[in-house]
């Protein structure tokens, strides 16, 4: 039996109201503000992402192996087919996201970015239709 059940992950950033905007974009769902610290997004069919204002955040670096390390990241499923990979592609990068890595993507079947205040998050090709 579990201890507890898992409520939110929760997201550092020195704007919660425009991070929660770009994920609501890429995922879906609406922003609900409980003040401008912190804010909760329940995307549909997934996790509740929360995120928090915190002053003089440091967005991860990536890749670093050493202390700075992203820690963690998010996984998008972006479809079965590259043409939906690609227009994921192009609709993360309309909205601020920036390619951290997008290289070998065939072999991997995902590539990186960083979100708007810097956190790593993949665009994943999933199996089958």
């Amino acid at each position: 039996m579990a201890v507890a059940r898992l409520r939110s992950v929760v997201l550092d950033c020195p704007d919660p109201h425009a991070l929660a905007a770009f994920y609501a974009a890429v995922a879906g769902g609406t922003p609900e503000a409980e003040d401008d610290h912190w804010v909760v997004l329940r995307v549909p069919d997934g996790p509740r992402l929360s995120f928090q204002r915190a002053e003089g955040f440091t967005p991860p670096q990536w890749p670093r192996a050493d202390r700075d390390s992203q820690q963690f990241h998010l996984d998008f499923d972006a479809g079965a087919t590259w043409a939906e990979v690609d227009a994921a592609h192009e609709k993360v990068l309309a909205l601020g996201a920036r390619p951290l890595d997008v290289e070998d993507r065939e072999k991997k079947d995902f590539a990186v970015y960083a979100d708007p205040a810097g956190h790593p998050f993949c665009l994943c090709r999933i199996e089958g239709p």
